[in-house]
C-alpha cells in the first residue's frame, strides 16, 4: 500500500471546476515530482491532502494518506496529522514565518503542541532540527527573527518546521524558487537528504523540469487540473509521448530567435562607440552593527569597486548569489541610490551627482522592470493609469487622448490589446501581468531596461513568451538590457555579456557562452556547477534506471 493514494480527485470551487479526476500515489522513502504551469492544479492538490481547502471548495474522490480517509476525516484528526505526519514547505518563506516571533519558539510550537513537550525539551530538539537542516547556533541563535535571515536560511527554517517531528509525508511547493542556483542545490540536496534518512515521502510541486528530472523517482505532469502524463521521470522525459510534455521541455530549453550584438556598422566594434551606460570604481557602505554598547558600528561594504560598461542594443547579465551586491548596484544605476564613491555615467552625464530635477530627462531613458508582477502594481488603479505612470517625465505633458494613444501603442508592443487598459490588475495572468510591466517599462522610450529577475515568479512556457518579446524589444526598439538573473538559463538565452558578481566585487565578465561554458573564477564555476541543467539531469536519470 503507498503511503499516499490520490484515485480520481475531482475539485470546484463555488462551482469552477478546478481538478478533474486526478490520481496520485507516494511511497515510503519515494519523491513523486507534480509539474504543471500556473494554474494547472498543483497547489491545490497538495491543500486537499492538507485538507486546507477554502470554504466554498467541493470536493469528490478519495485521498487516502497511511489508510486514514482525509476527505472524510474529522477537523481533530487533521489536526493531528497535520505538521506531525504531513509536514509542508510553502513556496514564500518570509510570508510563511511569523515576523514577531523567533526563529526558535516557531520551530518548537509545533514539537509542544503535538508531543506536549516542556519548553526547555521544544527548544532542544528545535536547536537540533536547525542544526540539521545548516543553521547552527553559533551562528544563528533561537533568538532570531525571520527578518534577520536571508531567503535561503528562511526557506531552512520552514523545512525544520516541516520536518521537526519527523512526518512520514513531506510536500515542498515551490520551495526553490526565489532562490539563487547555490542555495537552491543546498536545499535540494537538504531534502534529498532527508528523504533518505528518515523513509519519509516527498511531493515536490515545480515548473522546473530540470529541478524534478534531478530529484524525483516518478513524475505527474498536470494541465487545466488533469493529469496529462505520470510515470518513472527518466522514461516519461524522455519518451516525451503526450504532446504537452513536449511543450513543456521545449519551453524550458526555449531560446528566443535574436540577432547577437557584434561589430557595429562599417566595421567598428561595440567597444569603438561610446558607451550608453559607464559605471567607474562604484561603491556603497552602508552602517553595520555595534558589537556593543560602546564599539564604533564597522561600515558594511555592499558594492565594491565595480567598473564596466554597456553599450547601445547591448544585453548584459549581471548574476551572482543572493546578497553580492547585485541589487544595490541596479539601485544605483537607476539613482534610487547614491554610490559611496565613483560615479556612474548615463549618456556621458553623470547621473549619481544630480539632483532630482536634473535626473528627470535621464529617467526617462532608464525604466526598470520589477521581479514581482503581482506587487509592482496599484491594485486600485485600472492598467491606463498604471502603464502610462513614467509619462510625468515627459518635458510636454501629453492630452488625455495622446496618453491613450501612447498606452495602447505600449500595450500592442507588447503583445496586448487597446481594450485591456480599462481592466484592472487582477484580471490578468502572472504573464500578462508582466507584460504590462514591460508596456510601463517602454512607454517613454528609453534606452536602457534594468530587469531585476523579470521571469523568476513565471511558469516555463510564460518565461519563454516574456524571453520573446524582451528580444524582440530589443531588436525593434534597440532598447539595452541589463538583466539581474540568478537563472544561468535565462542569462544564456537573452544576454551578450556576462557578470559574475561576488560579495561587491565583478569577479568574471566575457561572452555569455564563454564565460558559461568555461568558467574561469571560483564563483562563476559554483554557480555553474550548481545551475539545474535538464539534459544534464535527464542523461544522469536514464543512468541510474537504465533507460536507453
Amino acid at each position: 500500500m503507498s503511503l499516499l493514494e490520490i484515485e480520481k480527485l475531482s475539485l470546484d470551487i463555488a462551482g469552477v471546476p478546478i481538478l478533474n479526476g486526478v490520481d496520485l500515489a507516494i511511497g515510503e522513502g519515494e519523491v513523486m515530482g507534480l509539474v504543471g504551469e500556473s494554474g494547472s492544479g498543483k497547489s491545490m492538490t497538495a491543500l486537499a491532502v492538507m485538507r486546507l481547502l477554502p470554504n466554498a471548495a467541493r470536493a469528490t474522490g478519495r485521498v487516502a494518506f497511511d489508510g486514514i480517509d482525509v476527505l472524510a476525516a474529522p477537523e481533530a484528526a487533521m489536526n493531528r496529522l497535520r505538521g506531525d505526519d504531513i509536514g509542508m514547505v510553502f513556496q514564500e518563506p518570509m510570508t510563511a514565518l511569523n515576523p514577531v516571533k523567533t526563529i526558535g519558539e516557531q520551530v518548537a510550537e509545533g514539537i509542544r503542541w503535538h508531543t506536549g513537550a516542556s519548553r526547555a525539551d521544544a527548544e532542544a530538539r528545535a536547536r537540533a532540527m536547525l542544526d540539521r537542516v545548516g543553521l547552527p547556533e553559533s551562528k544563528f541563535p533561537l533568538s532570531r527573527y525571520p527578518h534577520e535571515l536571508s531567503g535561503g536560511q528562511r526557506q531552512r527554517v520552514v523545512i525544520a518546521i516541516a520536518c521537526a517531528l519527523n512526518p512520514k509525508l513531506l510536500i515542498a511547493d515551490e520551495p526553490t524558487t526565489a532562490l539563487d542556483v547555490v542555495l537552491q542545490a543546498q536545499i535540494l540536496d537538504l531534502l534529498r537528504d532527508l528523504v533518505s534518512e528518515r523513509g519519509m515521502g516527498l511531493l515536490l510541486i515545480s515548473h522546473d523540469l530540470a529541478v524534478v528530472t534531478d530529484m524525483a523517482d516518478r513524475i505527474t505532469i498536470m494541465r487545466h487540473g488533469e493529469v496529462m502524463e505520470a510515470g518513472e521521470t527518466a522514461p516519461t522525459l524522455s519518451r516525451q509521448e503526450h504532446p504537452y510534455t513536449r511543450q513543456l521541455a521545449r519551453a524550458s530549453m526555449h531560446v528566443p530567435d535574436r540577432k547577437k550584438h557584434g561589430p557595429a556598422a562599417g566595421g567598428s566594434s561595440l567597444e569603438d562607440l561610446p558607451p550608453l551606460l559607464s559605471v567607474e570604481n562604484v561603491t556603497r557602505d552602508y552602517p553595520g552593527r555595534r558589537v556593543s554598547l560602546f564599539s564604533k558600528p564597522e561600515p558594511f561594504r555592499a558594492v565594491d569597486g565595480v567598473s564596466f560598461t554597456l553599450q547601445a542594443g547591448q544585453s548584459t547579465a549581471l548574476v551572482g548569489r543572493s546578497g553580492c551586491g547585485k541589487s544595490t548596484l541596479a539601485r544605483m544605476i537607476l539613482a534610487l541610490d547614491r554610490p559611496t564613491a565613483g560615479a556612474i555615467r548615463l549618456n556621458g552625464q553623470e547621473v549619481s551627482a544630480m539632483d532630482e530635477a536634473a535626473l528627470r530627462p535621464a529617467r526617462r531613458d532608464m525604466q526598470v522592470v520589477f521581479q514581482d508582477p503581482y506587487g509592482s502594481f496599484n491594485p486600485r488603479h485600472e492598467v491606463e493609469r498604471l502603464v502610462a505612470e513614467p509619462l510625468h517625465l515627459l518635458e510636454e505633458k501629453p492630452s488625455p487622448a495622446r496618453r491613450r494613444e501612447m498606452v495602447a501603442t505600449a500595450l500592442h508592443e507588447v503583445g496586448l490589446s487597446a481594450s485591456d487598459m480599462d481592466k484592472y490588475p487582477h484580471e490578468f495572468s502572472g504573464g500578462q501581468r508582466q507584460r504590462l510591466s514591460i508596456a510601463r517599462a517602454i512607454i517613454t522610450r528609453p534606452r536602457l531596461v534594468v530587469a531585476d529577475e523579470p521571469v523568476s515568479a513565471l511558469d516555463v512556457s510564460i518565461r519563454a513568451q516574456v524571453l520573446d518579446l524582451f528580444a524582440d524589444l530589443n531588436q525593434r526598439l534597440g532598447i539595452a538590457y541589463l538583466f539581474i538573473t540568478h537563472d544561468l538559463t535565462v542569462a544564456r538565452a537573452i544576454t551578450d555579456e556576462v557578470m559574475v558578481m561576488h560579495e561587491g566585487r565583478i569577479v568574471e565578465r566575457g561572452r555569455t557562452g564563454e564565460v558559461l561554458d568555461n568558467p574561469q573564477s571560483d564563483p562563476a564555476r559554483a554557480l555553474v556547477a550548481a545551475a539545474p541543467d535538464l539534459h544534464r539531469a535527464l542523461k544522469r536519470r536514464m543512468g541510474e534506471q537504465g533507460v536507453a
